[in-house]
Order: C-alpha cells, then structure tokens, then sequence
C-alpha cells in the first residue's frame, strides 16, 4: 500500500454548456464557484481531455477545496458535445434543500432506490439524500464509479494504491483514505467499462514526498502511468506536481502534491464573477 496520506479533492466533468450548467451548480445544488482559470492551449496531462485547444476550469462546491470535496468543471471551446459512457454512475450529496430547490425550478427529477436523483447538464447523475443538509461536514459523500471485475478493482485501489475498505458486498464497495473525507464507491457492472468521450478523472492529493513511490509502484506493477510526474502551471498561481494514472478499468487518477495544491487551490472571491463574463462572451459570440 503506496499512499499514506491521500486526501480526496475531487472529480472532473467535462462540460458543453457553461451557462446551463452553472444554473444547475448553483441554483439547484446550491454550490458556490471556488475559483475560474482559463487557459489558452490543452493542459500536458490532458486535464481538459485530448484536446489542444483553449479551455478552462471552473471548482464549484460547498466551501474550501482544503475540506471540501468539489466538483471540476472543465470546458473546451468549440466542443459543443459528450458521449455518456457506463464509467461513471453518479455523486451522492446529503440535500434536502437541494432537492425542494429542483422541485421548485422545475428541473427533472426522480426516484431511484429510495434517493431523489437529478442530473447535471450533458447527463451526469447525482443522487441526493432526503436529509438535511449538514454544516459540520462535507455534504458530498461518495462518487460512485463502474467496475467489471470487483476483485481486482480492490487489488488495486485497496491492494496497491492504500485505500481502506469501508463497507463491502458481492458487487459494491466504498472505499477512501479517511472517514471524514468522501469516498470512492465501485459497483460491479459484469461487463466490459466504457468511457466514450465524456468520461472523468479523480483527484487525490498527497505529500510531494510520497508522488516517486506512487509512479514506482505503479511501475512495478505493471499498471498504466498516463502522464508521468510533471509540473503544471496555472498562469499567475502556483504550480503543481501530479502523476495521472488509469485503473484496470481505465478510470483516470491525479494525484498532486499536497503543498503546492493548497496554495492553488485557495478560494477566489472574483472566481463567480470571472465565470459569468466568460459565459457572457460566450453568449455573445452565438449571436454572431
């Protein structure tokens, strides 16, 4: 077991309408933007997706990145569309607040397995809990991905990565680095992952002392290493360390350097702002 102080930060969503969506963050969820950067070219790890082309990415959640698990919202101009894949099943959040608030917008909403489940612009599920919202914690509780062979999806994520194991049964297992953190939660599909073109990644942080044993483990497992460690640079903030990996269903893992994402990831109170005029031009270039 490699990682011995992950923390969990978040999951990555590919996004073709910045408007819509953001409308469904913040006035159904009830999320906040954290912070709004743009970048000019495709990120060298692929952040925003094979793409070379100007982006941006937008954190949205229910407080600090340091104590919250929150949403990444990446955009890539001129990509008006994703195709859905059976990678990913959906984001579990404790809300009765958000969902009277999309029961009073009108957004669709229904029943699953006795949670209200709502989803996100371009298809993406949440499935929320008919309980009031906490204020001691993170209401977000789990993300919760495909798996075509349970087993050895936990020989990896528990076996070498270290994640506990939390709670488990024949078909699904909810895993993570530590109780008051979201966790991670497999269920077994009995068939192959697809991805498709809309698919995420997840995000774990740990100290940058820890990333060369990640990438030789890895290594020596013969698991896949997508990008090696490198250094990325967000213009006019911090850079960061991180090493992308692919589980053997091929979910995407970041794991950056705890010290450096700190200071990057400090809330910016211009972050709303900067989305919606962003968005604006946006709107204003359609009706060219």
């Amino acid at each position: 077991m490699v990682v011995k102080n992950g923390r969990a930060l978040h999951f990555v969503f590919k996004i073709a309408d910045r408007a819509a969506t953001a409308k469904f963050y913040f006035s159904i969820l009830g999320m906040k933007a954290l912070r709004h950067e743009e970048f000019q070219e495709g990120c060298d790890a692929a952040c925003n997706g094979p793409y070379d082309n100007r982006w941006s990415k937008t954190m949205v959640g229910y407080g600090p990145e340091d104590n919250h698990f929150v949403v990444e919202l990446t955009y890539n101009y001129n990509v008006n569309k994703y195709e859905q894949g059976n990678d990913y099943q959906g984001i579990t959040i404790r809300s009765r607040e958000a969902i009277a608030r999309a029961k009073a917008a009108g957004w669709p909403i229904r029943e699953e397995n006795g949670l209200n489940v709502v989803e996100a612009p371009g298809g993406y599920k949440y499935f929320l809990v008919d309980e009031p919202q906490p204020t001691d914690r993170d209401p977000v509780e789990k993300v919760t991905l495909s798996s075509s062979n349970l087993a050895r999806t936990l020989a990896y994520w528990n076996g070498i990565l270290g994640l506990k194991i939390f709670s488990q049964d024949k078909d699904k297992a909810v895993l993570g680095f530590a109780e008051s953190q979201a966790k991670l939660e497999f269920k077994d599909i009995g068939k192959p992952v697809e991805h498709a073109t809309a698919y995420g990644r997840i995000a774990y942080s740990v100290p940058a002392a820890e990333q060369p044993a990640i990438h030789q483990v890895i290594k020596d497992t013969n698991n896949k290493i997508l990008t090696p460690l490198i250094t990325l640079d967000t213009p006019g903030k911090a850079s960061v360390t991180v090493i992308i990996l692919a589980d053997p269903d091929d979910h995407e893992i970041c794991f950056v350097d705890d010290e450096s994402f700190r200071i990057l990831s400090e809330v910016d109170p211009k972050a709303e702002p900067s989305l919606f005029k962003y968005i604006e031009k946006d709107e204003n270039r359609k009706k060219v």
